[in-house]
């Protein structure tokens, strides 16, 4: 059977087409060249990190997805795999239910649904992965932001049997919005629908188009069976006519294009570093802090923000090392500047021909996190990095459709789960890179002054003309 065209896969051809073979892979089946995993000498090299969200309606088998993974990537210790035995053996089952492995609050094992984001951490000799497992139900959206805010690559189920849910078209949304740069679209139930290949395609077509009307040009439809273990790890003996990957292979092999060290160098400072120094008249003075995103060099140019001063990096000392040629990004370091600046916690160090705006007044999209709800004029503090800053919300203006992105009329206030779009103003200049830009420093949280409670989470659109804070006495 011809397989149907998509033009929204990342490959250039269906999205269940596996890629082509390259002269490595034709080098190594023949029997020379390098060996491959299995072969006696392989060396998969060093394992690179992928953080990866799982998302999926209630009743399409994301638990079991998850829990069938670890299980077969032996991932799962022998005590846990038992316990699992016992409960599912207690219910009545013939057999281990794997979706035990991650619903592990005793709400969420015995209503059968995922309510919070648990995080799974399992390696193979290819790659490391942290899976966020986040829930789908739409009371719980502000768990699924959560829990996908970091992600390199989401993995969406979708029921075979009942096509695209109004649940999976906010996961998408969701996705979209948060900027998840890869999307596996993980058919399931396969084994419900007698592992027909029309059924698979007409809704791997379907879900491939509307991620495309969200922006997420990047997708991979895949079709499982997590109950029977199809095409998780390994490959489906019941459907011949997929020639895809299986989703570890796509895992273990997919590229993780969103590389924080392309981006603009950003450093954050956390504290400062004081001691004597018989090397330094002045002695030893260092801003201490983990570089967010970039590489940053020995005598490179820097301009401090907000306060706008430059200078030059003369060191770069690390825990094993001192005076380091650069930092690159997630490492814990300490900068040694050549001029004495008055630079504290919550103050940028960025490249002064690559720096990040600095404003008072921005727009943004959030989430509301918090029962309480989000209103014009609340005073509230702004968490960015390592900057805390007092701020005021100026207007509610927009909340979205979470099936559509689409911006509704301004409402009275942001309730738990809803996203919407708002603009916030500053006590003092904050250093800001657009969320699209850069996803590590154009988020931020917005935090209740009185009690510390997390209010809401949010993505810097774009910075307004110098704005005057509103005086207190709002809510």
């Amino acid at each position: 059977m011809a397989q149907p065209s998509y033009s929204h896969s990342s490959y250039g051809r269906p999205p269940y087409a596996r890629r082509p073979p390259t002269d490595t892979d034709t080098a190594v089946s023949a029997g020379d060249g390098d060996p491959g995993p299995g072969d006696p000498g392989y060396d998969p090299g060093p394992a690179t990190l992928l953080r990866l969200a799982t998302a999926g309606s209630v009743d399409d088998g994301k638990s079991t997805l998850v829990g069938r993974l670890l299980h077969d990537c032996q991932a799962v210790l022998a005590d846990q795999l038992a316990a699992v035995a016992r409960a599912s053996r207690e219910r009545g089952l013939a057999a281990a239910d794997l979706a035990l492995l991650t619903d592990g609050l005793r709400a969420e094992r015995e209503q059968g649904i995922t309510i919070d984001v648990a995080y799974r951490y399992f390696a193979t000799p290819r790659r490391r992965f942290i899976l966020a497992d986040t829930p789908g139900h739409v009371q719980y959206t502000r768990n699924m932001v959560t829990g996908a805010s970091n992600a390199d690559l989401a993995v969406v189920l979708v029921d075979a049997r009942g096509r695209v849910r109004e649940q999976t078209r906010r996961h998408l949304a969701v996705a979209a919005l948060l900027r998840v740069p890869r999307l596996v679209l993980a058919v399931n139930k396969m084994d419900l629908v007698g592992y027909a290949e029309p059924v698979f395609a007409a809704v791997a077509l379907e879900c491939a188009a509307y991620a495309a009307e969200l922006g997420v040009a990047d997708t991979l439809a895949i079709p499982v069976s997590a109950l029977h273990g199809d095409n998780v790890v390994h490959p489906s003996a019941s459907m011949d006519w997929y020639s895809g990957p299986t989703l570890l292979e796509h895992l273990e092999s997919v590229e993780v294009d969103e590389d924080p060290r392309r981006l603009p160098a950003r450093f954050p400072v956390q504290c400062v570093l004081r001691a004597p120094d018989s090397r330094a008249a002045r002695g030893y003075r260092g801003y201490a802090g983990r570089l967010a995103s970039g590489v940053l060099h020995r005598g490179e140019q820097v301009v401090v923000l907000p306060s706008g001063r430059t200078s030059t990096v003369v060191g770069i000392d690390r825990l094993d090392e001192r005076d380091a040629d650069f930092a690159v990004a997630d490492q814990s370091v300490t900068l040694r500047l050549a001029d004495d600046l008055d630079v504290g916690r919550g103050d940028l160090i960025a490249p002064a021909a690559r720096a990040p705006q600095v404003g008072r007044e921005f727009t943004a999209t959030v989430c509301h996190l918090d029962a309480r709800g989000l209103h014009a004029g609340d005073q509230v503090l702004l968490r960015q990095q390592t900057a805390v800053v007092r701020a005021v919300v100026r207007s509610l203006d927009a909340r979205l459709d979470l099936s559509t992105l689409a911006a509704g009329s301004a409402p009275a206030s942001l309730e738990a789960n809803d996203i919407g779009q708002i603009t916030l103003v500053t006590a003092g200049p904050v250093a800001w890179d657009a969320y699209r830009d850069n996803r590590r420093t154009g988020a931020f949280v917005l935090v209740d002054p009185a009690d510390g409670a997390t209010l809401t989470a949010g993505m810097v659109g774009a910075l307004r003309p110098a704005a005057r804070l509103p005086e207190p006495g709002g809510r």
